[in-house]
């Protein structure tokens, strides 16, 4: 069994290989905008999830990263800012993989999810702080 630190370092990795993904797609030139949306998307939630972890709330399996937000708000209320932001990420979870919901984002939207994920990313990490396990 994982430590608590060791779990939330475990979130930390795979966020942070969704965003690189997303980062290096943004690179070229015929950017796929569902892929980095979508990774940004898990990136995000892999963060708060981590910083649930950091928090001791325990959290069920969603893709919604207004609801995850929401759980943090239960002992940090300055995590609010991001919600409405962050939330605009959800969408691209799900939907934006089968053909039935399927939109293409346009590279603005892609860009933009990129600076959400960012975001969500910077104030998590700067909430983090481990002083031992």
């Amino acid at each position: 069994m994982k430590t608590k630190k060791e779990l939330i370092n475990s979130w930390i990795d795979k966020a942070e290989k969704d965003l690189r993904s997303a980062k290096h797609e943004l690179s070229f030139p015929d950017v796929v905008t569902e892929t980095v949306c979508f990774h940004c998307q898990q990136a995000a939630e892999k963060y708060l999830k981590a910083y649930l972890a950091f928090l001791g709330l325990s959290f069920t399996k969603t893709h919604e990263i207004g609801e995850l937000i929401t759980k943090c708000e239960n002992k940090d209320r300055e995590i609010s800012v991001l919600k409405e932001e962050g939330d605009k990420l959800t969408d691209y979870a799900i939907e934006i993989r089968y053909p039935e919901e399927w939109f293409e984002p346009t590279l603005e939207e892609a860009k933009e999810a990129f600076e959400i994920a960012k975001k969500i990313k910077e104030f998590v990490l700067n909430k983090i702080a481990f002083t031992g396990d």
